[in-house]
């Protein structure tokens, strides 16, 4: 039986006895016993069906908790089952998932390789190219460095700077003469071993000597850049300095020029002191005390590259003149010979034209000779018996031919 059952029950027993209760209570007296063993009858009835209806009511839970527990069980075994299934199914699923996400990925890794060693390469193809790009750039800037590294020892290095110089100097000279007309290493005098760098030839005296004109290079580089940067900083004072310095190193070149190689009438009277820069030589003669003065005490004459070739320019064309001169009489002379061997020669031809008429003559014979064989052969029909009379008649000479 169900609770609901039960508090019904409980409810009809004690409607009857609050029904009994006040039926007792109208009658009175002698229906008491009657109405107590029929309460007692009912209260033994009640009892009866309190305890049944316990009984009822614990076998229901009783039934109500086997059901439960069975339904708890199935519902357990089902649920088991269905996690058992869920757990395949997730199983599979899985691992049909890791197969599927391998797959993806070695797809994506083989694509991604193929496309990574593709673009690796191209950059790598790329970087290397701009790599040897820079590398022969690098090579290029160490050559130039070591170049220009070069430059620099010789314009700082005293001995080399000086080779610089000469070397400027000789190739003017060799662009601008021949290579007899100057000359390398001279010794200017016997009584010393002093030897000028380079000295021009130029016509001596009777005797074939020549007369040499000295020319030294002289880069004085220190005094000449201390000058430059006093200029380039605007220092009037620095400038005035390094000017002076310069003024003396110069005066100090052109003395010592004036002292070694200058020597009359082996050398001119005067030398020529090379300036290898267009700058320097502009410095030094901005200064015209200083230039009259060494040309008047040293007999030194400043000159630059622009200015040394217009000189060599000069003596070039003057050297041109003076061949020409030396050997005018050579021309006469030969202009004489070629007109006493132009005489014979047109005796020569007079004997020729000569044998030329000769052999005219004896042409003309010839074609005589010839008109009269082909006028005879005119005249011969057929040949004759006896060539004989044929043979006189053809060697006839016509008196009238």
């Amino acid at each position: 039986m169900t609770p609901q059952l039960y508090l019904l029950a409980g409810l009809i027993g004690g409607g009857l006895l609050v029904a009994i209760i006040f039926l007792l209570n109208r009658r009175g007296g002698s229906a008491d016993n009657v109405l107590l063993s029929k309460i007692e009858l009912l209260e033994r009835a009640h009892e009866r069906e309190e305890r049944v209806l316990r009984e009822e009511m614990s076998r229901g839970r009783e039934e109500s908790a086997g059901a439960a527990k069975t339904q708890r069980e199935e519902l357990t075994k089902s649920l088991e089952s269905v996690r058992s299934i869920v757990d395949l199914r997730l199983k599979q699923l899985q691992e049909d998932n890791s197969q599927q996400i391998e797959k993806m990925r070695a797809t994506v890794d083989e694509k991604l390789q193929g496309t990574l060693e593709k673009r690796l390469s191209e950059s790598f193809k790329l970087v290397s190219d701009r790599l040897e790009q820079v590398h022969q750039g690098l090579g290029a800037m160490q050559q130039l460095a070591s170049d220009v590294g070069g430059l620099q020892k010789v314009l700082t290095n005293v001995k080399t700077r000086g080779g610089w110089s000469e070397w400027q100097l000789g190739v003017l000279l060799e662009e601008m003469l021949t290579a007899d007309q100057f000359a390398k290493n001279v010794k200017m005098s016997d009584d010393t071993d002093e030897r000028v760098e380079f000295a021009i030839k130029l016509p001596g005296d009777e005797n074939g000597l020549p007369v040499w004109l000295p020319i030294d290079a002289k880069f004085p580089r220190e005094d000449y850049d201390r000058l430059v940067t006093a200029q380039e900083k605007g220092d009037l004072n620095t400038i005035d300095e390094a000017m002076k310095n310069l003024e003396t190193q110069l005066k100090r070149c052109a003395k010592d020029i004036c002292q070694k190689y200058i020597n009359p009438p082996r050398t001119t009277d005067f030398a020529l002191m090379f300036l290898p820069t267009e700058g320097l030589y502009a410095e030094a003669i901005r200064r015209v005390g200083l230039v009259q003065q060494v040309q008047r005490d040293c007999r030194v004459t400043f000159v630059g590259p622009t200015t040394l070739a217009a000189l060599l320019n000069s003596l070039q064309m003057g050297f041109r003149t003076l061949a020409i001169q030396r050997r005018s009489s050579e021309v006469w002379n030969l202009l004489s010979t070629v007109k006493t061997e132009f005489g014979k020669f047109g005796e020569a031809l007079s004997a020729v034209k000569d044998k030329l008429d000769q052999a005219s003559r004896h042409v003309d014979n010839v074609a005589v000779r010839s008109r009269a064989i082909t006028k005879k052969l005119r005249d011969v029909e057929e040949l004759p018996a006896n060539p004989k009379g044929l043979l006189h008649m053809l060697t006839k000479t016509d008196p009238e031919e």
